[in-house]
């Protein structure tokens, strides 16, 4: 029994020591967003999220990959293959080895991955002060609470409390770690022109663009909850049959009589 108590006192400890990890990651308090993928019956407003892959090629893409996302995903939120095939063809990635042997490139196409805006990670420090751009491809998940990161971590520069003293080249946004960022603002209101008409306030497109590097992130979560469900169903159906059975079944012995045929 009291191995038992300190078992489960452990697990709390460690429990109370991840969530002190996974709130004060971000700095300050974050404030929670109202997403259609949330819930077990969640989906992805594929609207939004087309909204932000506009915003990523107009305003990320200069800075930020996405590694493991491959152009022909794109179809999984309304894009036809044809404008897919365009959008691949305004990238450059590496091609065959020619017969003198040097690299060639060529235009990208569907089934290839959005390149990277630099050659390595050399150039990419060089480019950004010394600071990595990190790949958006998995970063709603690599970041504690992550949609909602994202999105108060984009609308929440600002000027830095006077007890605070800004390094070089570094920006205040208390929801980054340690509130010193090396990216400057990156959106703001009419930043982009959106296609379908929707007004681009600064907070519109941070939705937008989060919602889109989720969906990146885990293309299959609506399929996920499709089959979570129809598991959920299957389970509730065995447990009603099952239960049925068994009264069934004990129904003899409830009554008195011998279930065993024994004389």
């Amino acid at each position: 029994m009291k191995m038992f108590k300190n078992t489960v006192v452990g697990l709390i400890v460690v429990a109370g020591l991840a969530f002190g990890v996974a709130a004060s990651e971000g700095g300050a308090h974050l404030e929670k967003q109202k997403w259609s993928f949330n819930g077990p019956f969640g989906t992805f407003d594929k609207a939004s999220a087309q909204r932000g892959f506009q915003v990523y090629r107009e305003v990320c893409a200069s800075c930020h990959a996405l590694k493991y996302f491959k152009f022909r995903n794109l179809e999984d939120i309304g894009y036809e293959k044809e404008m897919i095939g365009a959008f691949a063809a305004e990238y450059e990635v590496p091609g065959d080895i020619d017969e003198a042997g040097d690299a060639t490139v060529r235009a990208g196409l569907p089934q290839d991955a959005i390149p990277s805006p630099f050659a390595n990670e050399n150039a990419a420090r060089a480019s950004n002060g010394g600071a990595l751009p990190p790949d958006l491809s998995l970063i709603t998940k690599a970041r504690a609470h992550g949609p909602d990161y994202v999105y108060n971590l984009l609308t929440g520069f600002g000027d830095a409390p006077d007890d605070i003293e800004l390094r070089d080249g570094l920006h205040y946004n208390p929801f980054f770690k340690g509130s010193q960022i090396a990216m400057a603002e990156p959106i703001s209101d009419d930043l982009v022109e959106y296609q379908d008409g929707t007004p681009a306030t600064k907070e519109q497109i941070a939705k937008d663009i989060t919602m889109f590097l989720t969906w990146a992130g885990e293309p299959k979560l609506e399929a996920r909850h499709v089959l979570g469900l129809r598991v959920l169903l299957y389970l509730l159906a065995f447990t009603i049959l099952a239960y049925f059975s068994m009264k069934k079944i004990w129904a003899p012995v409830k009554r008195g009589e011998d279930v065993w045929g024994d004389k």
